[in-house]
């Protein structure tokens, strides 16, 4: 594997903003989260980590991720996929296509590409881009692998694409949730 530079001011940013959306999510104000919290942090110390101005020792976002109800890896991996998915970790993929596979072990995803083109614009077309991450997911809710769910994807459109991590021709990328 080759070495990747990390932009550290970067990262910290992108992982602010993935605690602060997880708290908006939850509907808190920063008080409501520093109330769950076990140790004790001022509201402006909380604000620089969800702006990514200060670095949070591992503890600390360790704690944060707990009041927040995640497991501070799950963070860590939605953090990493936001950073280092490249064009070359994505696979189009044609919904009309899974929505009418026979396969009864893609039934998860017969569902979900069902309910995308109820919801996307007939004139978008039904290819879209999946990261490596939505496959991974994707895999587990099919209970097989991800590399076997790949194999099986390629059928259903074209193998990689080079629009980038951030979707595709039309603007559209899709991601799986990676937790409830």
């Amino acid at each position: 594997m080759r070495p990747v530079h990390l932009d550290s001011e970067n990262y910290q940013r992108v992982l602010g903003n993935e605690l602060r959306t997880l708290r908006k999510s939850r509907g808190w104000t920063r008080k409501q989260l520093n109330a769950r919290l076990q140790s004790t942090i001022s509201l402006q110390t909380l604000a620089t980590y969800e702006h990514g101005t200060r670095q949070c020792s591992v503890v600390r976002f360790a704690e944060i991720c707990l009041a927040l109800g995640e497991k501070p890896h799950d963070v860590l991996a939605k953090v990493d996929r936001r950073l280092f998915t490249t064009a070359s970790d994505e696979i189009r993929v044609d919904l009309a296509k899974i929505a009418q596979s026979a396969e009864p072990r893609l039934a998860p995803l017969r569902r979900w590409a069902a309910d995308r083109l109820r919801e996307t614009d007939v004139g978008s077309g039904s290819e879209v881009t999946l990261t490596t991450a939505a496959v991974e997911r994707m895999a587990e809710l099919c209970g097989t692998t991800s590399v076997d769910l790949l194999d099986q994807l390629r059928d259903y459109g074209r193998s990689r694409t080079g629009y980038g991590s951030n979707g595709d021709e039309n603007g559209n990328s899709y991601r799986l949730p990676t937790s409830s």
